[in-house]
């Protein structure tokens, strides 16, 4: 796999930097984000479409079987030998809602977006995200730290490092929600 290549930062931070004037009654304001990106070409092993399972060949040659759902309609047109090319981009963004008295939570969304059916040959896309929504609990302006209650119920006190989102800590009220939005994307395209 190609090493991880970080393409969101510079957006990031010009998101911070053109939100820092708004007020505590915008909707949601960026904090940061971050994206990975990977990609591999492989090839096909051996399918059992039956039980909805490829093996690839994975780093050094070795067999990895992979476990595919019942939605994988176009998998007997798969064959051994055929080229298998994986392209994953995941990224995480951190926003304050700004409405007080925010709830934790968590969500989970998923969609898939198949081949054509001018193109026999198995792909598609699949994009799932999960948005964690903590409440604010605790604001320490001196030592720069926020405190979140996350779903889960265990508090976290994380340290803000960054001086820009230091100065921006006096706007934050207890009470407020941060969402941390996970959107992981794969497209798999296959050919002989």
């Amino acid at each position: 796999m190609k090493p991880i290549r970080r393409v969101a930062y510079v957006f990031a931070l010009a998101s911070i930097m053109a939100t820092a004037g708004f007020t505590a009654q915008a909707a949601e304001v960026p904090l940061g984000s971050d994206a990975m990106e990977g990609h591999i070409i492989t090839r096909v092993l051996a399918v059992d479409p039956a039980n909805y399972q490829v093996t690839i060949e994975g780093e050094n040659k070795n067999p990895v079987s992979i476990q595919l759902t019942d939605q994988a309609k176009a998998l007997h047109n798969l064959k051994v030998g055929d080229t298998v090319d994986i392209h994953v981009i995941r990224s995480v963004a951190y926003v304050l809602d700004t409405d007080v008295d925010g709830a934790p939570g968590i969500t989970n969304e998923s969609r898939t977006i198949r081949a054509t059916k001018d193109n026999p040959h198995p792909g598609g896309q699949a994009v799932r995200q999960v948005k964690i929504t903590s409440k604010i609990t605790h604001i320490d302006l001196k030592k720069h730290e926020v405190t979140l209650l996350p779903p889960e119920g265990k508090e976290t006190v994380l340290k803000v490092e960054d001086p820009q989102l230091q100065a921006r800590m006096k706007k934050l009220q207890v009470g407020h929600t941060v969402n941390a939005i996970y959107t992981e994307v794969m497209t798999v395209k296959t050919s002989r």
